[in-house]
């Protein structure tokens, strides 16, 4: 056994007992190196590994391990470069509290204030990746949608976090909604249990234990999956919906609350907001369509943009439960976005001799009128739910930023004005908010491509504070179209990862 190295980092002490926990290698914890509880808790954990059965003993108190500091027991080992963490997770005894958990964590350092992401399964089952970006920062989750997964793998490839868990196969897939959480090397990486309530001690079996250090793959040798997600616009929480191999785009959320749209392969399909088994659309010969589609205000009709007739993107439109499309627009490409509050009108981005601008046309077809002639690109048109405005982006201050104009495209006046290129804002029903995707300095201003590391942020139209709601791997598909909650407060997105 080595000695406690004076290095580490703080000793914590039990408030009741005053006895010392150490993070010292006090027994053999097989491919761990020690072990110790982090921040103040109140009942002293423990960890034991068992060689005849190759399973880990950790039981942990804690008050939580959430917002801005931590309180249970860790079992760690020090790493850097890429890794993967698996085991097998199974309770001890029924539990006091619901929200007790255990985890797969890496952390930065051993202090309570540690940036850090687990993948944690709660004692009612909930299983999500949690994560503190930052020192001292909030915690945030993202939600699985299968509940008390046998086995879990946490997995750091890069700069990017993923999840996986177990069928009832017993095969390991990703749960979906990676993320971007650097860490400086070394860090730490192991098992927790938190018992989220510091009077109890809460015990928790780890099994098939298993750390790999991951080798370095080009891009090039991986393929991209996808994710269906939902985010609170009050916790910034997100939750999986569907995640899978195929590439799918732009969701859409129906008035009613219960059902979300997305294209997949030039198809449409629908899919209940709780998770499930997606469902083709029927859209008649449109078999080309692309992420710019929509729910009208009413929730009876669907619009698309479609490349089949032509080779070029027109839009159709169509009832909601399928039929021959009716085509709106003669002349493409044109890329719907926007559906007027009452229902009347659609607006979209069109290409006329050259030039990307604003047009808007009568529902039911007829002549198109132009709103913007800036000679950039201008795109992405989204009515608010006044029907007084409508928000865009454009390039013609040689950043992308989002702008805003009146219906009939007088008063043109620009709403963000930092050094990214944001696209896409679509306003809240409730005309509180607008969402918006933003790409970093290194894409061109007039460009929106997939695969890239963007920002999903969240403006308040009132102070016009701008907050980031999600890092993520995305871009092109992630929100197109509007994707707003009927109640404003969730948005549907998609997010990406090379797998």
């Amino acid at each position: 056994m080595k000695a406690i190295k004076a290095q580490f980092p703080i000793i914590y002490f039990s408030a009741l007992s005053m006895m010392v926990t150490s993070f010292g290698h006090t027994q053999h914890l097989g491919v761990f190196e020690g072990n110790g509880d982090i921040g103040p808790v109140k009942n002293i954990g423990s960890a034991a590994f068992d060689a005849s059965t190759g399973k880990y003993t950790v039981s942990g108190s804690g008050t939580n391990m959430w917002g801005e500091t931590d309180e249970f027991h860790f079992v760690w080992k020090k790493m850097s470069g890429d890794v993967s963490l698996f085991a097998d997770i199974e309770w001890e005894g029924k539990g006091t509290d619901p929200h007790r958990k255990a985890c797969l964590m890496i952390r930065q350092s051993l202090g309570p204030e540690s940036a850090y992401v687990d993948a944690a399964v709660h004692g009612d089952g909930l299983t999500s990746i949690q994560y503190r970006d930052t020192m001292g920062g909030p915690t945030r989750e993202i939600q699985a949608n299968v509940n008390a997964p046998k086995r879990l793998r946490i997995e750091k490839a890069g700069d990017f976090i993923s999840m996986s868990i177990a069928d009832s196969s017993g095969k390991l897939h990703s749960s979906g909604g990676s993320f971007k959480a650097p860490f400086a090397e070394p860090f730490f990486v192991g098992l927790a249990v938190c018992s989220h309530n510091p009077d109890v001690v809460e015990t928790a079996k780890f099994g098939k234990v298993a750390i790999e250090q991951l080798e370095q793959r080009p891009d090039s040798t991986k393929r991209i999956e996808s994710t269906l997600e939902t985010i609170s616009i009050s916790s910034f929480d997100r939750r999986v919906v569907y995640h899978t191999k195929d590439h799918i785009e732009a969701p859409n959320w129906s008035p009613d609350g219960k059902t979300l749209v997305y294209n997949s392969e030039g198809s449409l399909y629908k899919i209940p907001v709780e998770g499930g088994n997606p469902k083709k659309m029927e859209t008649g010969f449109a078999n080309k369509i692309n992420n710019d589609h929509g729910i009208s205000p009413d929730g009876t009709q669907m619009v698309i943009s479609d490349g089949t007739e032509s080779g070029s993107s027109l839009i159709y439109t169509l009832p909601i439960e399928g039929g021959t499309p009716k085509k709106i627009t003669p002349i493409g490409p044109s890329y719907w976005h926007g559906w007027s509050p009452d229902g009347s009108t659609l607006a979209y981005c069109a290409e006329r001799n050259g030039n990307y601008d604003i047009y808007t046309v009568p529902v039911e077809g007829g002549k198109e009128t132009r709103l913007t002639d800036a000679g950039a690109l201008d795109d992405g048109p989204d009515y608010s739910p006044d029907g007084k405005s409508i928000y865009f982006n454009s390039a013609r201050t040689g950043t992308m930023q989002i702008w805003r104009m009146k219906p009939d495209g007088s008063e043109q006046e620009q709403i963000t004005t930092d050094k990214y290129h944001d696209w896409f804002a679509h306003p809240s029903p409730d005309g509180k908010w607008i969402v918006y995707v933003t790409f970093g300095t290194d894409v061109p201003a007039g460009s929106h491509p997939a695969n890239k590391d963007v920002m999903l942020r969240l403006m308040n139209l009132q102070t016009g504070e701008i907050k980031v709601m999600a890092k993520l791997f995305g871009g092109q598909g992630t929100i197109n179209v509007p994707s707003w909650s009927p109640d404003s407060q969730q948005v549907a997105f998609v997010s990406y990862q090379l797998k």
